[in-house]
Parts: structure tokens; C-alpha cells; sequence
């Protein structure tokens, strides 16, 4: 955990390295990064040019025989739901540290922009099934205690096969009311976790937060080595000098990542990637052009294609 033990430690770190910088960057867009679901009436006007015309109300407009649109008060509180897969494959790291390390960090930070802001927090934590909730609360104590559980909770040495369908299943059934859900991940699973997803996002605004080493994608020149399946515990021993196997190992990764990409998007549900070798500061701010761009979207406005999170 970068030789962090200390909750009060980790936050502190974070707070000086992280978020002071993203206090001078984002510049006010907390708003958009957390802003409300919850819509209350507040009043009719006549409508005007540039109006949403979503927001017309019919039955007043037949009534005054001319449109007139609905004003709304936006509810400013969000409630967030981390599901945080924390299986074996997640203890993974090929450099000073791993997808669980950039996990707690990435965590931390937005647990902590979003109760700062009055928000709630929440979590789900998975190993080989749901095993511990953390339910959502506010304020700097609660956001200790979240980081808390997960610098303390033991890596499982070996387990099944991660299912992450049945994890985003019993999210679902758990959470009831409209929140905001991080799915973190590296999604190492079994397959159908993509219907689930989507099904997740019918009733929540859903971002997947996909962990990766860049290890996992290419293997370079090391030799004869052993390989183990870090859910499993199997070892076999691979010729890392090979060629042909180095093409093939490649292969099979761009595979699983057109796989990823795809599933990501009929699910309808954007993927900001986080590589355990990111800048957490970058990866928040591609999170904000996330954000942004889904609310224009939500306006009614395109995507440009160059800021597809989903373009490779």
C-alpha cells in the first residue's frame, strides 16, 4: 500500500499530493463531477428559445394556447456506492504498486471530494462473494473508516474464479435508491458481468473504473519465468524469449480488450482505465471530461469522437 498503514497517514498524503492540486485545476466543477438526481417542480414560465423542450408541459400548454416549460430545483445530494472487487487478481503489480494500491487511492480521493462537498459514501467489498458493506455515510470519519477496512482487509492467497455478474447483481438488489456507483475492477471474470452492468445502469448512473497493469497487455523479454494465476493459484513455466509467444500473449490481450471495450459499451456505461502506473491527478481529470460530456449529452448535445472514453 506504498508503505502506508495509517488511515489519518493515507488521507493526509492524499490530500497534499492529490487533492490541493485538483483544487487549483478543476476550478469550480465539483458541480458537475456531483451533481444531484433528485428534480423538484419549482415553477412554469413561458417558453422561451433555447428551452429544453423536454420540459414543456403539455397540459398547461393546451390549456394557455401557448407552450410553457417546467422550472426544477436539482436535489444537490448525492449518495456514491464504490463496489470494490478485491480479488485475488488485484494484488497484481509489476511496478512500485498494484491495481489494490491505485484502488485505495483512487477510492480515498473521491471519497473524499464527494463527502466534502455533503455528500454520502458507501461500499460493497468483494472477494469470492460480497463479504463486507460499508453503509453510505458522510464527513472526514466515515471516509477513515472506509480507507480503514480496505488497508486492513487481507489479500485471499487464492479463490474462485471471480464472478463478477453476481457481485453487480446483489449491488443492485442492495442499493435501492439512485446513487452513483464506481465499479472498480479489473474485470478479470467470468463472462456475462455486461448484461448485469447495464442492467445496474438502468437504475443508477454507473462509471467502471477499469484496473490494469501495463504488464497484462505485453510481456517483454525476461526470460524463462514462472506464471501464476493469481485466482487460481496454477503455475506453469513460459519462455519469455519466444517470439511467437510474446505475439501470442499480445493477441489474446487485445482480444480480451476489444471484449472489455465492447461490453462496456452495451452496457451504456463509460470506462475511465486506470493503469497502476497513472498519475492519480490525470485519471480525476479524465473522470471530470467524463462527466461533462455525459451532461451534455443528457442536454442533448454530441460526443465529439475524440473524447470517446471508449476509443482506443
Amino acid at each position: 500500500m506504498s508503505g502506508f498503514h495509517s488511515p489519518e497517514t493515507l488521507l493526509r498524503r492524499l490530500e497534499w499530493t492529490v487533492i490541493r492540486r485538483l483544487d487549483g485545476l478543476l476550478q469550480g466543477d465539483y458541480r458537475t463531477l456531483f451533481r444531484g438526481f433528485g428534480l423538484d417542480l419549482a415553477d412554469l414560465r413561458e417558453y422561451q428559445y433555447n428551452d429544453d423542450v423536454r420540459h414543456i408541459d403539455w397540459n398547461v400548454t393546451a390549456r394557455m394556447q401557448m407552450p410553457y416549460v417546467r422550472e426544477f430545483n436539482e436535489d444537490r445530494e448525492v449518495t456514491a456506492w464504490f463496489l470494490l472487487d478485491l480479488s485475488p487478481s488485484v494484488d497484481f503489480g509489476s511496478h512500485d504498486q498494484n491495481k489494490r494500491a491505485i484502488s485505495i487511492d483512487f477510492v480515498t480521493v473521491l471519497a473524499r471530494l464527494l463527502t466534502r462537498h455533503g455528500n454520502k459514501v458507501g461500499a460493497l467489498f468483494y472477494g469470492e462473494d460480497v463479504d463486507a458493506v460499508i453503509p453510505a455515510g458522510a464527513g472526514r470519519r466515515h471516509v477513515l473508516h472506509l480507507i480503514h477496512r480496505m488497508l486492513h482487509r487481507p489479500p485471499l492467497p487464492r479463490a474462485r474464479v471471480t464472478n463478477l455478474r453476481e457481485f453487480l447483481k446483489a449491488a443492485d438488489a442492495y442499493i435501492p435508491r439512485r446513487s452513483l456507483i464506481f465499479v472498480v475492477s479489473d474485470f478479470i471474470t467470468v463472462p456475462g458481468w455486461a448484461r448485469a452492468l447495464s442492467q445496474l445502469s438502468r437504475r443508477h448512473e454507473v462509471l467502471a473504473v477499469r484496473l490494469y497493469d501495463p504488464l497484462e497487455q505485453e510481456l517483454p523479454d525476461l526470460g524463462l519465468l514462472v506464471m501464476q494465476d493469481a485466482e487460481t493459484g496454477e503455475q506453469i513455466f513460459v519462455d519469455t524469449h519466444d517470439r511467437s509467444f510474446r505475439r501470442r500473449f499480445a493477441r489474446e490481450a487485445q482480444r480480451r480488450e476489444t471484449e472489455l471495450r465492447a461490453g462496456f459499451t452495451s452496457a451504456a456505461v463509460d470506462a475511465l482505465e486506470l493503469s497502476t502506473q497513472d498519475d492519480l491527478v490525470d485519471a480525476i481529470l479524465r473522470f471530470a471530461d467524463l462527466r461533462k460530456q455525459r451532461s451534455r449529452l443528457a442536454s442533448g448535445g454530441a460526443l465529439p469522437s475524440h473524447l470517446n472514453p471508449l476509443q482506443p
